[in-house]
């Protein structure tokens, strides 16, 4: 007999069913918007014992928080909407959930079919609504007090379940309509829908850590070293479910094979560099030399999940077009590139498990790890020499004085690729989490907020425009548990364009590209109760973000000048691409 399950009408006994039967398959938070079509599943998820119910106002936000919570439980998390453009709000994230390879269960609201395609109030056509971008959508049957009916629904939730994770993890959508009564008003059920009709209803039932267990497509023995092979391994944005076992296989192959780790910021090898094999962490540095990019030209590369950030890496590749074998869990096409690639799906652990040994570095090989030793003691003596606060000059104060093994969300745009850039390899076991599946700045707070929630105290690098582009994420506040430190660099504008080659005509550059806010972040912190500091200076960032507090959020509001630090970068890369 289970007592989770509410017999106070139809729709009360489905969602609980429904509810129950997610629990027992692990399914541990849910993120709700308000509605009133989807007020049987908002009842029956609130009420459960097991499962976190969290709400949330915007739509739009509220899919990005269940997004960072999927990403930080390597799990899935429910998302509930009411019918209309409720749900329509949901397909960024579910957008980023596709390309970025998380699990997030969407659970909209709808009208029953014969209210559908009638101008009902607040209805659409929700049928896949979100298109490609989920593994599986089903739309449900009203719900129905009969046995048959819900043993057809606990085997729809246990396919739903199964279907964040097939063919390749990321969204699964149901639509579910709903007749009145929503609300759990009293209505007599038929004979039979009792308590101790359920006795073993849900049996066999069981959770299990979340985990695709894929064999690998392949062997590696095409990848076998050869005498005087110039190859290199590239481990990109990677937020693998066991940090410190993906690690031991990425250095088990290097040194395998005696090749060089070009290890992405985005990935938890420059984090534990020490135990990664031979990293390189300014590959990008180093290959804004066209000297240098000529003279390490590799033969071949083990890239190992998706390709770094870095355009110089990107050129570079595709000039020398090398042989290339592309490890990744996606069924889906990893190469943007359109190098010699072969694919090999799944089997990571397994895949690595196959090298062996130890080889001796080759002469190609020591001479990258001459270069990283090169660029790393110039980027320090420039980075510490920068009079003003410019913006890299931030991401080795980061690195250095964040507590070991803090969580940090690194924003798209400028952010990363400063990160990317400048952030040296190191031991401090930092757990790097990202929005880089689209690559959009939509939804970052409340991704960082989803991933920092119920957690040890964590950061979010952001600049100004992507955490104006998400401040309905403010509103989570409230419910947030945890904590979560945001460095915001406010440059008012996007600092990427003045990269560009598009910075070079304004007007319209400044109005329409750069697009400068000019918002007052003291107030705007105040408006939502969150504390606002100004940060003067490089030590004073460091003092701030030693020590992070146990609970709360905080803005660390740092305000830098953009066409000044993207003239700093293009004056220190020439240098150092110099020698």
């Amino acid at each position: 007999m289970s007592t989770d399950l509410d017999f106070r009408n139809v729709n009360s006994l489905w969602c609980s069913v429904l509810v129950e039967t997610l629990a027992r398959l692990g399914l541990r938070h849910a993120v709700i918007s308000p509605g009133s079509r989807s007020a049987p599943l908002t009842f029956a998820f609130a009420r459960h014992r097991r499962i976190e119910a969290i709400p949330m106002l915007d739509e739009r936000s509220a899919a990005f928080f269940a997004l960072g919570l999927a990403k930080q439980h390597h799990r899935p998390v429910a998302l509930v909407c009411t019918s209309g453009t409720a749900a329509a709000n949901f397909l960024p994230a579910v957008v980023e959930a596709h390309e970025a390879g998380v699990p997030l269960l969407v659970l909209t609201a709808d009208r029953p079919p014969e209210l559908r395609g009638c101008h009902s109030g607040q209805s659409i056509d929700q049928q896949e609504l979100y298109g490609r971008f989920v593994n599986l959508f089903q739309d449900m049957p009203v719900p129905e007090a009969s046995r048959a009916a819900l043993h057809g629904l606990r085997q729809a939730i246990e396919r739903a379940c199964a279907g964040t994770a097939r063919p390749m993890v990321g969204p699964v959508h149901l639509n579910c309509p709903f007749r009145d009564p929503l609300p759990p008003l009293a209505q007599a059920l038929p004979p039979g829908m009792t308590p101790d009709a359920f006795a073993g209803f849900f049996a066999g039932l069981k959770a299990t850590p979340f985990r695709p267990s894929v064999k690998p497509s392949e062997k590696p023995a095409w990848f076998q070293p050869v005498a005087g092979d110039e190859g290199v391994i590239i481990v990109g944005p990677n937020n693998p479910f066991f940090p410190r076992s993906f690690v031991a296989g990425v250095a088990r192959v290097s040194r395998a094979l005696g090749w060089p780790v070009l290890a992405d910021v985005l990935s938890p090898v420059r984090m534990q560099a020490g135990r990664s094999g031979q990293v390189v962490a300014h590959y990008d540095a180093i290959l804004r030399s066209q000297e240098l990019a000529a003279e390490l030209r590799p033969k071949r590369v083990i890239c190992i999940g998706g390709w770094p950030t870095s355009k110089a890496l990107r050129e570079w590749l595709q000039q020398a077009d090398p042989e290339t074998v592309l490890l990744t869990d996606r069924v889906d096409n990893m190469d943007g590139l359109r190098l010699r690639t072969r694919h090999v799906r799944g089997g990571f652990d397994a895949w690595c498990a196959a090298y062996s040994g130890k080889r001796p570095l080759s002469a190609y090989a020591r001479r990258w790890l001459v270069e990283e030793k090169r660029v790393a003691q110039s980027l320090g003596v420039a980075l510490g020499r920068a009079k003003t606060l410019v913006e890299p000059a931030l991401v080795p104060v980061l690195a250095r004085h964040l507590p070991a093994r803090t969580t940090l969300f690194v924003a798209s745009s400028m952010p990363v690729r400063d990160a990317e850039y400048f952030w040296p390899a190191n031991d401090r076991g930092h757990a790097i989490f990202f929005n880089r599946g689209a690559n959009g700045i939509d939804g970052t707070l409340s991704t960082a907020l989803g991933v920092a929630h119920g957690g040890a105290p964590a950061v979010l690098v952001t600049g100004d425009l992507a955490l104006l582009h998400d401040t309905n994420g403010f509103l989570a506040v409230p419910k947030f548990k945890g904590s979560l430190t945001i460095v915001l660099i406010n440059n008012n504008g996007g600092g990427i364009f003045e990269h560009l080659a598009v910075a070079q005509f304004n007007p319209p550059f400044e109005e329409f590209f750069a697009t400068p806010q000019n918002i007052d972040f003291q107030k705007l912190c105040a408006t939502y109760g969150v504390t606002h500091v100004a940060v003067k200076s490089a030590a004073q960032l460091a003092r701030l973000v030693a020590k992070l507090p146990k609970a709360g959020v905080r803005v660390l509001e740092l305000r830098t000048d953009r066409k000044r630090d993207a003239a700093f970068r293009k004056q220190l890369f020439a240098r150092l691409a110099g020698g």
